[in-house]
């Protein structure tokens, strides 16, 4: 008869059910955290070394009220020494824990994937089962059941059944929603990662940088005073020397270091992006400059335009009327024939028209008009005016995350000043090498502080 194998068939649905229902209650124990006793063995170093760098900044302060004299800058370097080591350990510890979280999480996410597959396997079994007892015709279900009692009890078992699937279901979508986010916690636990550890490396070579010059103090330490105000005066010397540096700008007469640090300082202060992240993108823009400058507009309708100094046709040089009506009106309002003065050639697959040391298209730079008049206290902005012009980009950098200081924020916004997108493929070279210059932008920034 058909009876047995209905209830062979429930019976198996049961099972099934059963073990999909049971995945969340069987759910192993993810990896296993740090020990009580680690953890307290860790947190009694970090609180000791945070209470290191609070006695090596008190030597500091003491040490910079009797700077220029030769035992009280041996003494600052040494106390910048242990302090910056002190950090490091620090970044270290918290660099482990990072790493020890992204594992649990790694290992959490594993097994939330886990029961969703094993549901999703269970689930498609029970409903293929579902089906064989679908295909059943009531007359057979009727003429297989002992009695009356029997169908009805076995329908309420199917009732049950159906109940706790929808339950399971329930679970999935939270499971789900559950792992989503564990993924996204993981992700941005990553980049802190990363931004954790490239602090460490930068503050690594400002050590070695601070090791080589108090070696070099401690060896005059035996001669008299009169021998370290030498090495003082050298000091300065180098430090004039770096200012008066003439640093380049993109179309535009360039100007001296100094005057370059100072205008980037006041971006940096309005702005909250770091000074060294403005000048690097203002260096990698001038060495990038082949082509900048060197083409005028000659149809303000058509945008066409020629070579500067071939006249040679361009077509394109502008995007019109997008550009060239304001750069109309920009020019205009400086007393600049638009005629006749330069801006960049279009570039294969694009076109040309930036303006200025920062290379700002003119429907760009009307956008920030506005900010820059406010910033600058000016009635009237100039692209070609080298203080505008990096105010102009500390604002830009701004709004693509450039003040976020970590290594990642600022890679990532010199790639989208560049091309308007996250480093990826193509762009990424753009980000490192203006995130490199920056540093090294950074050790004369604070060389000039500190003399």
């Amino acid at each position: 008869m058909a009876f047995p194998r209905i209830i062979g068939v429930f019976v198996l649905l049961v099972c099934l059910v059963g073990a999909v229902l049971i995945v969340p209650l069987a759910f192993p124990a993810l990896a296993q955290e740090l020990s009580d006793e680690e953890r307290e063995e860790l947190e009694e170093e970090y609180a000791h070394i945070q209470e290191e760098i609070v006695q090596w900044q008190r030597v500091l302060d003491v040490a910079r009220a009797k700077k220029n004299t030769l035992q009280g800058d041996v003494t600052l370097l040494d106390a910048e020494i242990k302090q910056a080591e002190a950090h490091i350990r620090a970044k270290n510890i918290a660099i482990g824990e990072l790493g020890k979280e992204i594992q649990l999480k790694t290992a959490h996410i594993n097994e939330l994937s886990s029961r969703i597959e094993d549901g999703k396997e269970s689930l498609a079994s029970f409903l293929r089962r579902q089906d064989q007892i679908d295909d059943l015709s009531l007359v057979e279900i009727a003429l297989a059941a002992d009695n009356a009692f029997a169908l009805f009890e076995d329908v309420d078992h199917m009732a049950s059944v159906q109940i706790g699937l929808h339950e399971e279901f329930a679970e999935i979508r939270y499971v789900r929603a559950e792992t989503e986010e564990e993924r996204e916690a993981l992700a941005e636990k990553q980049e802190q990662e990363q931004d954790a550890k490239y602090v460490v490396e930068v503050k690594k070579q400002e050590i070695d940088i601070n090791k080589q010059e108090k070696n070099q103090l401690l060896a005059i330490a035996a001669h008299e005073e009169a021998a370290y105000q030498q090495v003082l005066a050298e000091r300065q010397a180098r430090a004039a020397e770096i200012r008066a540096r003439l640093f380049p700008l993109r179309d535009t007469e360039g100007i001296q270091f100094g005057e370059a640090v100072e205008y980037a300082e006041q971006a940096s202060a309005t702005t909250g992006v770091r000074a060294a992240l403005i000048l690097a993108i203002l260096s990698q823009e001038s060495d990038l400059g082949k082509n900048v400058g060197n083409c005028l507009v000659t149809d303000l309708t058509t945008g066409d335009g020629k070579g500067k100094n071939t006249g040679t046709f361009f077509a394109g040089v502008m995007k019109a009327p997008r550009d060239t009506v304001p750069f109309e009106r920009i020019t205009r309002a400086l007393g600049k024939d638009w005629s006749t003065t330069p801006v960049s050639c279009p570039q294969p697959g694009g076109y040309g028209g930036a303006m200025g040391p920062t290379q700002f298209i003119p429907s760009t730079w009307e956008l920030f008009e506005t900010r820059l008049k406010a910033a600058l206290g000016v009635p009237a902005t100039n692209p070609w005016n080298a203080g505008h012009a990096i105010m102009a980009t500390g604002l830009y950098l701004a709004d693509v995350g450039g003040a976020g200081g970590t290594y990642s924020a600022e890679r990532s916004a010199a790639c989208k000043y560049y091309s308007g997108r996250d480093c990826a493929g193509g762009t990424s070279f753009y980000g490192d090498s203006v995130v490199a210059k920056a540093n090294a932008f950074q050790q004369d920034i604070d060389f000039l502080s500190d003399n």
